[in-house]
Order: C-alpha cells, then structure tokens, then sequence
C-alpha cells in the first residue's frame, strides 16, 4: 500500500497534496516539529515529532518505502528517501530521481559553499506562486499513480 508522506514544517502544497491523496484514496502523512492543526479527512493523519535537527525527516526516511511518495524540499532526505526505494516530489512540482539527486546534491553543497565566503550574500529564493502549484499537482498526480501501480 502506498503512502504520502509530507515533509510539513515549511511545506507550502499541504492542501493541494491532500487534494490529490483524497481523490486517489491514499493514506497522507504530515510530519512536523508541532503548529498544525490536525485534518479532520480520515486519510490524513498528523505526526509531531520531537523538537531536533532533522527529526522530521528521520522519522520519515525510517518509514517510507518502496511505493510511498515524500513530498520535501530538502535534499539529503530526498536522497534517503529514494535509496529506501520511494518517490520524491519537490513543492515547486521537480521531481527527484536516482538519475538527478546527486547532481542536485553536489549543487547545493557548492551553493553553499559560495553564499558562506559571501558576507553580504542576502540570499532569497525565488517566488511561489500558480505556476509551481500546478506544476506540483501534476507531478504529484502522476508519481502517486505510478506509486500505486508499483503497491500492486
């Protein structure tokens, strides 16, 4: 059986994932450090984890699987999370793979790198706005499908 699992401290789809979960009949996750609010749709369900670097993302990479699917922006669990067999799905819609983690890793250990011999680096991401959120939801409604035929 597939599982989504939800990186939710800061993630920005939770609502739309739940959508999408919902329609496909699939058990949700959300899995924080604490400040939300339970769901009251009987496929969701709300982890609170203990406060600590990475707990979240601990608890999800121990559990997930093979035809689960994580939605997270953080990379190292992305990375766990496909060695443990699972599909990945960033909020901005770009999924994650055996193919491209290890370049998206290497980037971002370079990134930081640069931004840490920066002192005036002021940093800021790019928006996030309808078109990420669609992108999201196309992502999202294709690797759960793909999870399930996997589950079965």
């Amino acid at each position: 059986m597939s599982t989504l699992y939800i990186d939710a401290d800061a993630c920005p789809v939770k609502a739309e994932a739940e959508r999408v979960a919902t329609r496909m009949r699939v058990p949700m996750v959300l899995v924080c450090n604490g400040g939300l609010r339970p769901s009251a749709n009987p496929l969701v369900s709300l982890v609170i984890v203990a406060d600590g670097l990475d707990a979240a993302d601990m608890w999800i990479a121990e559990r997930c699987g093979a035809g689960d699917v994580i939605v997270t922006s953080d990379l190292p669990l992305a990375d766990r999370c496909i060695k443990n067999g699972a599909r990945v799905v960033q909020p901005n819609g770009e999924v994650l793979n055996p193919r491209n983690i290890g370049a998206r890793l290497a980037t971002r250990d370079l990134m930081a790198d640069i931004r840490s011999t920066d002192p005036f680096h002021r940093g800021g991401g790019s928006g996030f706005g309808k078109v990420e959120r669609s992108a999201f939801l196309q992502s999202l409604d294709r690797e759960l499908s793909a999870a399930l035929r996997q589950a079965r």
